[in-house]
């Protein structure tokens, strides 16, 4: 006769938020019986639901931290032994109380994931079926005999004989909304100690439960803390204080899986050596990392008696080791840094010396393996995004400001808080026939890859009709149309100024942007005020309106966008002058140190909602004196005659200038700066040269935002070969006057000035 199973309507009852009185004993008994009778550590009765279609937990019972391996909740046809015992009406044993739903590996691995065995019974009487009875047994104490499973079974009839005479009675067999947890004698930890000392790991000496709960503890602290996680560092803490604290590991390495090798992403302790033998590995080689990510379980190395085959390496009297795969959620989308079969990375914990795990605490490392996996992935997918936005970033904006002898320029890029997004501001410095120089700064709303696109678009337009000569009001009309046809709902404001280096005339035009700002010689600060205008994207009334102003000789130009000052400021202009004033008293006439100070006042960065840009530009004059004294020098990536051509540069130009003394000097220090550029940065190299009343300066520009560090020289073989990059830069700091590096939007300035003697 086939089984039926009973259903709500056949109860003619519903759920309820707890087991009822009657129904709860009967259970809690059987619970305990079956732990005692099967020398179990945790047991449960899973239900069916009201409506048949799911097996809920009515209520487990063991301790800490075995109960909390088992399912809450299952699917009829689940891999778990209570649905599979349920289907096949029979006693189901498997070794892993949470089975992977699908095993992609070949061959297919039959592993545990927790240091568990359970066995399971359908509850079913005379043809109706209730559930199913589920005992857990630590993977040490041996599988299950056919005299275990007999007895597992004899326990599941007569506890379904007892659900049939309740629901004779009207007793609802349903599970609660959430299973009830109880504790059971039987199933109380033994003390974990350290065999070497002689301590109790966990918990207090003879407290039953002490250990589980102790266990427990760094496991929730743990979820609290990645999920507030947002950085590696972050990470990285979290886990050296839940993880290698509580076991007492010496050292902590956390490494993602990508382009088939393993590569630290962080570690605490006394972690050199193991960083050393991680980092880059190959996933094909023999060692306990990469072992531990092929076969996806727990691999434990080094001086350890095995617990059981499988998992651990045989025991070679050396300090052990521990290492857990980490496996990321199953729905992301495959990336070229994702792992394959989902493990994204591995968690390393080595010890001062033999280490014997037990299987409660293999159930928790288990667990924290489970909760560091989706953080890992989630971080380094952040890590990942932020570094793709901040390659875009830096491929919109233009590599290199023009600069003439009447006008010099530097920018800066400041990013929002929300890193791992884009931002849409831009600047730019346009060279035009007649000696015109049109500056410009915008900015597109939102922070999102359409935001960046459209900035894109918009500098291009820019660019396009300032080069046809059209005037600065009529270039802003021209891109609003262009922006309206581009079928976006996103504004953009934007700024241009076209300034004649022959007169000093600067014609400015707004479109809803803050107006610029112009410090004078004597470093008083005024607005370029011109008519506001509307932004771009929105339907004018009439044409873009512009106002000239005269600049005067040795005045600076500030243009930048809203995200430089708070956004909450009474009145964003005022504070902007009072950023550019108080920068400027830092810098006196240097520009980049200038757009540092600037920079530096700015609100802090957990402030910042919104990226910023800062466009310098200062007018020298149309008859300055000198102004002949300028030079400039391109350099090719990876250019091998990059340094002799630079050398050749510094020793024409001082010839030409009649400055042939400080050639040696100034050589040497470019052949160092231009070194540095050309291994370190990956791009094209900007040299230029400026030579003043009492001083030269030299720039080296290029697309590495990274500042050049000095290193300090070593007497160990070791330290002298870490040391090899960056001692050139301390024969710059010995021969120059000021020397120092300037990050802008693209990548960075390396600036040094030598006094001229005599002068």
């Amino acid at each position: 006769m086939s089984s039926r199973t009973v259903t709500g309507h056949d109860r003619e009852a519903v759920p309820s938020p707890a087991l009822g009185g009657d129904l709860a004993a009967v259970i809690h008994r059987a619970l305990r019986e079956a732990a005692d009778r099967l020398d179990g550590v945790a047991a449960a009765v899973y239900l069916l639901t009201a409506d048949g279609g799911e097996l809920n937990a009515a209520m487990i019972g063991g301790s800490s931290p075995s109960v909390f391996t088992l399912p809450g909740h299952m699917a009829l046809d689940a891999p778990y032994a209570s649905s599979r015992a349920l289907a096949a009406e029979a006693v189901v044993v498997l070794t892993d109380p949470d089975p992977q739903v699908e095993d992609r590996s070949d061959p297919p691995l039959d592993l545990p994931h927790y240091p568990f065995a359970v066995a399971a019974t359908p509850l079913v009487c005379e043809g109706v079926r209730f559930g199913a009875l589920s005992v857990l047994r630590p993977e040490t104490r041996g599988g299950y005999d056919d005299a275990d499973r007999a007895r597992l079974a004899a326990l599941g009839d007569r506890l379904a004989q007892t659900f049939a005479a309740l629901a004779g009675r009207g007793t609802a067999i349903v599970p609660g909304h959430m299973p009830a947890v109880v504790p059971i004698d039987r199933a109380a930890r033994t003390e974990v100690v350290d065999e070497t000392a002689g301590d109790v790991l966990w918990g207090v000496r003879g407290v039953a439960g002490s250990v589980g709960l102790s266990l427990m503890y760094p496991l929730r602290r743990l979820s609290e803390m990645v999920n507030q996680a947002t950085t590696l560092d972050q990470l990285v803490g979290a886990a050296g204080f839940c993880v290698m604290a509580p076991f007492r590991a010496k050292a902590l390495v956390l490494a993602s899986v990508g382009r088939g090798r393993l590569w630290v992403v962080g570690h605490s302790g006394d972690s050199a050596d193991l960083v050393r033998r991680i980092h880059g590995s190959g996933l094909h080689t023999a060692q306990p990392a990469t072992e531990a990510v092929r076969r996806r379980t727990l691999v434990v190395a080094g001086g350890c008696a095995p617990l059981a085959a499988g998992p651990l390496l045989p025991d070679d009297g050396s300090p052990s080791a521990a290492f857990l795969p980490l496996v990321g959620n199953q729905h992301v989308i495959d990336l070229p840094f994702i792992g394959k079969d989902d493990v994204v990375g591995v968690c390393c914990l080595e010890f001062a010396g033999p280490r014997r795990f037990s299987p409660e605490e293999r159930a928790v490392l288990a667990m924290m393996a489970g909760t560091l996996g989706p953080a890992v992935e989630r971080v380094e997918l952040g890590r990942k995004r932020h570094a793709l936005a901040e390659t875009l970033q830096k491929r919109l904006l233009p590599p290199v400001l023009s600069e003439s002898p009447q006008l010099t320029t530097t920018a800066r890029y400041e990013p929002a808080v929300a890193a791992s997004e884009v931002g849409g501001d831009w600047y730019d410095v346009i060279d035009l026939p007649g000696r015109r120089v049109v500056l410009v700064v915008g900015d597109v709303e939102g922070h999102a890859m359409e935001s960046a696109a459209l900035m894109g678009q918009l500098r291009g337009a820019v660019v396009a009709y300032a080069t046809e000569g059209h005037k600065p009001a009529a270039v802003i009309d021209r891109t609003g149309r262009l922006l309206a046809r581009l079928g976006t709902d996103l504004l953009a404001t934007c700024c241009v100024i076209a300034l004649d280096t022959a007169d000093g005339v600067a014609e400015v035009a707004l479109a809803g942007h803050p107006p610029p700002l112009v410090m004078g010689p004597d470093g008083g600060v005024a607005v370029l005020e011109a008519p506001s205008n509307v932004p771009l994207g929105v339907a004018a009334g009439g044409a873009c309106r512009a106002r000239e102003h005269t600049v005067a000789p040795g005045s600076v130009l500030m243009l930048y966008s809203d995200g430089l000052v708070d956004a909450c400021a009474p009145d964003p202009t005022a504070a902007a002058a009072g950023l550019f004033r108080t920068g400027g008293c830092m810098a006196g006439d240097n520009l980049e140190e200038l757009a540092d100070g600037v920079v530096a006042e700015m609100p802090g960065f957990d402030q910042r909602r919104d990226d910023a840009v800062l466009l310098l530009a200062r007018f020298e004059g149309a008859d300055v004196r000198d102004g002949s004294r300028t030079g400039h020098l391109h350099l090719q990536e990876h250019d091998l005659l990059g340094v002799k051509a630079a050398r050749g540069f510094v020793h024409d130009s001082l010839r030409a200038w009649g400055l042939e003394e400080m050639t040696e000097d100034l050589q040497l220090v470019a052949s160092e700066v231009v070194t540095n550029a050309l291994i370190h940065a990956g791009s094209d190299v900007d040299v230029r040269l400026r030579a003043f009343r009492d001083n030269i300066r030299m720039e080296v520009r290029d697309s590495d935002s990274d500042p050049p560090v000095p290193s300090a020289f070593s007497l160990t073989e070791e330290g002298s070969s870490q040391a090899e990059s960056g001692r050139g830069l301390f024969l710059v700091d010995a021969l120059t006057r000021a020397w120092n590096s300037s990050p802008n939007g693209r990548g960075k300035t390396v600036w040094l000035e030598m006094a001229i003697p005599g002068a």
